[in-house]
């Protein structure tokens, strides 16, 4: 019973004391990394808009912990409140998100590219061809399923830059 209740005790302690640090924080700490580069390694930052495969959703201070697998899209940081300035655009091929209580989130992608480095003729081309190679595969085949991801990127790719591709 007297271990038990000091159980108890204790939980509730650390918890009231996770609880304000927790108000303290306004700012996220974004660790943001690639297979062969950080980009952030404890960045603090206002938001991360995160293109979850269930949706596309921000993440601020105090965020509740959540996991999520990404979707080829825009992840958006911004660096301060809003109307503090432009956001910080990547394109992710995909990969996975994880949000922890002590407001720090760990973003880490396959592939990402700055928005502004992409080459709208060189997306649309790529797309063109897979959408010639998965034409040309066999039905099924792991050819064609290759094919029909990189059309899948392009087009998202291309949306994220204005380019509708068909």
């Amino acid at each position: 019973m007297l271990s038990r209740t000091a159980h108890q005790l204790i939980r509730r302690a650390a918890t009231r004391a996770f609880s304000s640090e927790a108000a303290a924080s306004t700012q996220v700490t974004l660790n943001f990394a690639l297979p062969d580069e950080t980009v952030y390694n404890g960045a603090s930052v206002y938001q991360v808009i995160i293109p979850g495969t269930e949706g596309e959703y921000g993440v601020t201070a105090n965020h509740v912990p959540y996991v999520a697998q990404l979707k080829p899209g825009v992840l958006q940081i911004l660096h301060e409140e809003v109307g503090g300035g432009e956001p910080e655009k990547y394109f992710v091929a995909g990969g996975y998100a994880l949000t922890h209580a002590n407001s720090v989130t760990d973003v880490i992608c396959p592939e990402a590219v700055k928005l502004d480095d992409i080459d709208a003729t060189a997306v649309s081309s790529q797309f063109e061809k897979a959408k010639s190679a998965y034409a040309s595969a066999a039905s099924g085949s792991l050819e064609q399923a290759e094919a029909q991801v990189e059309m899948e990127v392009n087009k998202a790719m291309g949306l994220a830059i204005g380019v509708n591709l068909s």
